[in-house]
């Protein structure tokens, strides 16, 4: 898969993410599996030289 297709796919999937992790209590384990992987896509955009800050609406 190329660069910018896997780059894509991590935003697409942050995004929705981020929709669930609204959706659910803080205190859930669903929300804590969620906050997770929401830790793990926010350190490979950044490290890719994705700009969060409009696509970043947890800010957790």
């Amino acid at each position: 898969m190329a660069e910018k297709e896997m780059l894509q796919k991590n935003i697409e999937e942050f995004s929705r993410l981020q929709d669930y992790m609204v959706d659910c209590e803080k205190e859930s384990n669903a929300y804590k599996k969620m906050k997770r992987r929401y830790i793990e896509l926010k350190v490979i955009l950044t490290a890719s030289g994705v700009n969060l800050t409009e696509l970043d609406f947890i800010k957790e």
